[in-house]
């Protein structure tokens, strides 16, 4: 038989990418992604502060807007949302199980979201969110069929298509998805397992979009070793990782490390180097063919004996062929077994769901779970998000993809939404977190020091989407003020409008104040109501979970 080809040629491989290599790049010059980690962060904090130093240099706010939103940006959060101090923790309203539930499952409270909270209870709601297909979610599915109809287009269909275009569909649609979909716990598994399962767009081109639909959307509230398996056969994780460059007589490790030190056991995981050379042959010949589909190399493959992590791979004859393939079949559901996937997998989603440094405790129940379960995604979301850990939660402090999210949410309706360009491919990219733009294969950072110098390009998002006269994603001034009769605009209905679309209703008593005293300080008006809601969005207490 003749080898599959594995110089599947993406379309636009020429265009140069971030790390100075191409897809047109001969494979024994690419450079190993490794030695990018490090460089990639720096590059990105840089480009963060770059935006930060731009954003400065706008002045379309007066001089009180920004008098007040420098008294609550100097402000630390809320006591009760305080990483740094005891937390007073009540068990009411914004403190309350329920309402953290709410703040951790969603990309942003709702009136809506909040009252169905309420009336489901802690666990009804939990569930309600754990069983997406049961959610009628006709108004976001219908919006995406209409805006991106590439989406389930096969990698032979996409090549021959322009790639900005198949970039941009992806984007915008899973934008959409993640602000204004009804299954909002499915979108914030797709934020976490997009980030586990990182891949760059611009490396890969369309094969992200296969792999976003085949692999994280496919499997993220399945089992994790189906997802661990589908990602390792995933024609954009190995052109992203070079093993479609890993063969017998040109060894490339990259895609060997990368799965078990990001994706399965960790970097604690006890393997060695050795280990990963002996995983990289065990990877041999797994390659993509064609237009961009899986295939295995039996001509690529190394067919001698192997030792993984104390697991001995037999030798096999050559002319085993196909046969082959079964190395890498081994090791992949050893790792997905492997007790300390468990542990690492439970921490991930601790961290993503809960606090930055969840517990050992929390860690060993969490990973039990996963063992029992073989990995079940759902089980370890509720051992995850339970009253006890809810409450004794410290805060995060959200990510810039958040932040936009909970905006949209809180002022924009859905319905009127013609397409999302500049919110995607402008202000994302200026908050610091544009959409599979990552470069280095740990995805975007889960840390609040990372984040908190955004804090002036957040503002001026939040001036930006309370103020703009586009028309492709404007905001619905009406839910904060009466055209109608503009009598009955007090600081007092204005108040109560914020904290009910941006806070479902829960708006500290602290934070509402101080929006109540900026709004009093001069005449009421349309303008000095959007400034308001835009230093809602500024505040603190908005900015953490």
């Amino acid at each position: 038989m003749s080898a599959p080809s594995t110089d599947a040629t993406l379309p636009g491989a020429d265009r140069p990418v971030e790390d100075g290599a191409s897809l047109a790049t001969p494979r024994d010059e690419r450079t190993s992604r490794r030695g990018f980690f490090s460089l990639g962060a720096t590059l990105a904090a840089a480009s963060l502060a770059s935006a930060g130093a731009a954003g400065a240099q706008q002045t379309g706010k007066s001089s009180a807007a920004r008098g007040m939103v420098k008294r609550l940006l100097d402000q630390g959060p809320d006591p009760a949302f305080d990483p740094f101090k005891k937390q007073n923790i009540s068990t009411k309203g914004w403190d309350s199980a329920l309402s953290r539930l709410v703040r951790r499952v969603t990309n942003g409270v709702t009136e809506d979201e909040m009252k169905l909270a309420n009336k489901l209870g802690f666990y009804g709601y939990l569930n309600y969110h754990l069983n997406p297909s049961k959610i009628e979610d006709g108004q976001s599915e219908s919006w995406v069929g209409t805006n991106a109809p590439l989406l389930n287009g096969t990698p032979e269909s996409l090549y021959n298509i322009d790639q900005r275009m198949v970039q941009d569909q992806l984007i915008m649609a899973n934008l959409y998805r993640a602000a204004f979909s009804k299954r909002q716990l499915q979108e914030r598994l797709a934020e976490l397992w997009s980030d586990h399962f990182n891949i760059s767009y611009n490396d890969v081109r369309y094969l992200k979009l296969v792999d976003d639909r085949e692999v994280i959307r496919k499997h993220m509230l399945g089992k994790f070793p189906a997802m661990l398996t589908a990602s390792a056969h995933s024609p954009a994780m190995l052109e992203y990782l070079d093993n479609t460059r890993n063969r017998r007589t040109t060894l490339n490790e990259n895609y060997a490390r990368e799965i078990m030190e990001l994706h399965s056991v960790g970097v604690n995981g006890g393997y060695t180097q050795t280990d990963v050379r002996e995983l990289a042959r065990c990877l041999t010949g797994w390659t993509l063919a064609g237009r961009g589909n899986f295939a295995f190399d039996p001509n690529g493959h190394d067919f001698t004996e192997k030792n993984v992590l104390g697991q001995k791979i037999a030798a096999m004859p050559a002319s085993a062929g196909q046969q082959g393939k079964t190395d890498g079949d081994t090791m992949i559901a050893f790792l997905a077994k492997h007790q300390k996937t468990a542990e690492y997998i439970a921490f991930k989603l601790l961290r993503h769901f809960l606090q930055y440094q969840p517990n050992e405790a929390q860690i060993a129940a969490v990973a039990q779970v996963y063992n029992k379960t073989q990995g079940d995604i759902p089980s370890m979301v509720r051992a995850v998000l339970t009253p006890a850990n809810l409450l004794a939660a410290t805060p995060k402090y959200k990510r810039a993809y958040t932040f936009m999210l909970g905006a949209m949410r809180a002022t924009v309706n859905p319905a009127a939404v013609t397409k999302l360009n500049t919110l995607a491919f402008r202000y994302l990219p200026l908050l610091g977190q544009a959409m599979y733009a990552w470069e280095p294969p740990d995805g975007y950072p889960d840390r609040a020091d990372y984040w908190a110098g955004g804090v002036l390009q957040r503002w001026n998002f939040a001036t930006y989407i309370t103020t703009t006269t586009s028309t492709e994603a404007a905001m619905d001034f009406s839910r904060f003020w009466n055209a109608t009769t503009v009598a009955a605009n007090t600081p007092d209905t204005v108040a109560d409008a914020i904290s009910k679309h941006l806070f479902g209703g829960e708006m500290p008593d602290r934070l509402r104040g101080q929006v109540k005293t900026y709004l009093g300080a001069a005449a009421m008006s349309a303008n000095r109501t959007r400034e308001a809601i835009a230093l809602a969005l500024s505040s603190s207490t908005y900015n953490w979970i």
